[in-house]
Order: structure tokens, then sequence, then C-alpha cells
């Protein structure tokens, strides 16, 4: 996400402030308005400015702190916890990420949310196998993978109960993912790198883009979570792939030294991070990403696909 100027202060007639309701900011995040009425009761991450005679509207900036929410917790931090992030985030976020909205399953999200209640394992990976088969890794994690998950994380950060149910649902779309990673008859020859930094034990969401590579027939190397920068280092030196994917889900896992220990190889490969936990980190000759889309395109234009 590029940097953007300060908007100038907010007032009724001026049209250059995108000002959202909850549906149209629960439209963009995927996610139910009622979830976003308890962020906003239970955390203070609601609309920052009011109108007197008007409903409260989400400025840009809120919806920037929100979308850092929504980053952390469909990575597998809790609400609770996410929440001490987002509160105090400063980041921005462009127009094009703002136009994107998520188009929403809310009656089969719904109907999973159920499903994985009662722990029918059987239930949900058979709903979900038929949706990625039917529509692609990429549209199922944005229209009805990170909505249920963010559905599951709001029930157990609001009931205490839940714990199985998010266990349970992880590692069958783990397992599904697993099952789409495997590429026949590859386009690149050198796989693309792929790779958890720092501490990183939540590795869902680049699972997911490793999946969804492989339905374009790219073929990657994934180190899994925890990733050693050695480990990183040796496999830049020894088959210097054309992409290196680093994902960072919190703050204290981003750092810059990463990157300075990559070795110089030809050709460079495109170094592209993503993860909330780089936002506000503008590390040199690297390119942010801030969704799964945006990664498979960086990755296809480093292969010249």
């Amino acid at each position: 996400m590029s940097p953007e100027s300060q908007f100038r202060a907010p007032g009724l007639d001026d049209p250059s402030l995108p000002r959202l309701t909850v549906a149209a900011v629960a439209r963009r995040l995927g996610i139910a308005p009622g979830t976003l009425r308890t962020w906003d009761r239970r955390y203070g991450l609601g609309p920052t400015e009011h109108f007197v005679g008007e409903h409260r509207r989400y400025s840009k900036e809120d919806l920037a702190r929100l979308l850092y929410m929504h980053k952390l917790v469909i990575s597998g931090v809790t609400p609770a916890e996410a929440a001490k992030l987002a509160v105090s985030h400063a980041g921005s976020i462009d127009e094009k990420e703002l136009a994107e909205v998520a188009v929403v399953d809310e009656h089969l999200v719904s109907s999973l949310f159920r499903t994985a209640q009662v722990l029918d394992r059987r239930g949900i990976e058979d709903q979900l196998r038929l949706q990625i088969d039917r529509h692609g890794v990429g549209l199922t994690w944005i229209n009805v993978l990170v909505p249920l998950l963010c559905s599951i994380g709001e029930e157990w950060e609001r009931t205490g109960s839940g714990i199985a149910a998010e266990h349970m649902a992880t590692d069958v779309i783990k397992k599904l993912f697993s099952e789409k990673t495997v590429v026949p008859n590859p386009r690149n020859e050198v796989p693309v790198l792929l790779a958890c930094v720092g501490e990183e034990m939540h590795s869902l969401a680049i699972s997911a883009l490793a999946a969804a590579l492989a339905e374009e027939s790219i073929q990657v190397q994934f180190l899994g979570a925890r990733t050693p920068v050695e480990a990183i280092v040796e496999v830049v030196r020894k088959s210097a792939p054309p992409a290196i994917f680093l994902w960072a889900q919190l703050p204290e896992n981003a750092s810059p030294e990463i990157l300075s220990a990559l070795p110089a190889v030809r050709p460079a490969p495109r170094i592209i991070l993503g993860g909330p936990g780089w936002d506000g980190l503008e590390p040199a000759g690297a390119i942010k990403i801030s969704d799964l889309a945006s990664a498979c395109r960086e990755i296809s234009d480093a292969l010249g696909l």
C-alpha cells in the first residue's frame, strides 16, 4: 500500500472524503454488519467522525484501521489482540483498495459456520471442496473463507467457546489447499519462494497463495512457518527464485534486516511483502501487497506471464 498525504479537515461539503456506512464497510471487509458494531462497542473501532442529524459514517482512516484489524484476525490473531494493535494503527489505503468490494456468499458462510460449530468435519470439507472446484481458490478465499474465519473468531471472542471449531476449520482449509498445490506441468522452471518470516506461526494466508498460484500452473517452494533467515538465504543462493514472497503477520516479525540479508543473485528476484506486519514500513527494493489477488499479479508479472 502506497502512503498518501493527509486529508483536509472533514466537512459536509467535501466530496473528496469517502464516508462509508456500516453496510458499505461490512461489504468491503466481507464480514457481517453486526461484527463491525461489536468491534465498535467492544474495542472502540468505530467511526471517529459524526455530524449532527446524520448516521455515523466511517472515514478513510477508520477503514484503514478496520482493514488492519481484519487482516490480523484472518491471519490467526484473536480479535482482542488484533484490536490492541489496530486502535493505534495510522496506516492508509489507496483508492483502488477502497473500491474493491468482496461479494460475500452470506448464505453459504452461515451454513459453514453452523457446520463448524457442530464439528461436522466431513460436512465443511465437502462444501468447501465444491466451492473451490467451482470458483477457484482466490474467490473462495475472499468471498467465503475470510468471512467464515472472521465469524468463527468473533464467536470465540464473544462467548469463550468455539476454539475447536476454529482449529477444525483451519485444518480442513489447509488440507484442501495442500491438495491444490501439485503442479504437473509448471509454467516456471524455478519455483517461487514463499516463507513466513520471524516467529510467524500462522501460515493459512500464505497456504492460500500457494494454492492460488498452483491453479495458474505456477510452482512454489513453501518453507512454512517460522522460516529462519538462514534457510531463506540458502534457497535464494542455490536456486535464484524469480520471486520471493515474505509473510509477516505481526510487526515484530517484519524486519527489514531480513531483506538486507538476501544474497545478490542474477537475475534479481522480485521481493514481495505480504501481511499486516509490514504496514508502516517502506523497505527499499521490495513491493508491498494487500491481498491475495495482488500477490498473484505481482508474482505472475515477475515470471513474465
